[in-house]
């Protein structure tokens, strides 16, 4: 597993603003939607290309497309819902898949509940979107669930990341054969005895949606 903590005024600047308790809602979701425009920059460097020859109103060039088969961007629901804009608007050629993941609050431990995704993934680059990789469990799933199904080269774009979750996404996905990078706009101190990471920036969801009872 590749990990790039994107060093950066602007990501730096965004996240301290998600950070803050006083951030409403919808301050929330727009700076959400800019920090994941950056962090998506970065997250599709290895996007594969096919070289192509072109008419320009001066002469033939070269350049790039991107190659088939499209990549796949696949919020992980429902807080990663709140990231998908900022991503298409990087890969707007992009398909879209959903998965549905959850976690036991007393278990850490993620099941899926829901996907809407291709049968099968083969040769496909998929990007995972989550805004909190917390205890790992549920990112960890999610990978190996797009392995399963063919994918070959997977980025996680995550806007924070905790220690303990990063070190069992490495460990869970290390022999799956497939390469995975964790992008990120920082990874923080810890978790703590709740699954939460420290300082972080609270519940996700919560904060881009508020809360469903």
């Amino acid at each position: 597993m590749r990990l790039l903590a994107v060093d950066h005024p602007l990501v730096a600047h965004k996240l301290a603003v998600l950070r803050d308790k006083h951030t409403n809602s919808a301050t929330f979701r727009q700076l959400t939607d800019e920090l994941v425009t950056l962090l998506a920059y970065e997250a599709t460097r290895d996007a594969r290309v096919a070289e192509i020859e072109l008419e320009t109103p001066v002469a033939t060039a070269k350049g790039v497309k991107l190659s088939a088969p499209k990549p796949m961007v696949v919020p992980i629901l429902r807080a990663g819902l709140g990231m998908l804009d900022g991503m298409t608007r990087l890969l707007p050629t992009a398909e879209v898949g959903f998965l549905g993941m959850i976690r036991n609050e007393e278990t850490l431990q993620a099941t899926t509940y829901a996907n809407r995704l291709p049968d099968d993934l083969t040769g496909r680059q998929c990007y995972l979107l989550d805004p909190m990789l917390a205890t790992g469990g549920t990112l960890a799933s999610s990978i190996g669930y797009l392995v399963s199904r063919g994918a070959d080269h997977i980025t996680a774009v995550c806007l924070l990341a905790a220690p303990e979750g990063l070190e069992l996404v490495e460990r869970e996905t290390s022999q799956l054969g497939v390469p995975v990078t964790v992008v990120t706009a920082a990874v923080d101190e810890r978790l703590n005895e709740k699954g939460y990471i420290v300082p972080g920036l609270g519940d996700a969801g919560d904060r881009l949606y508020g809360v469903a009872d």
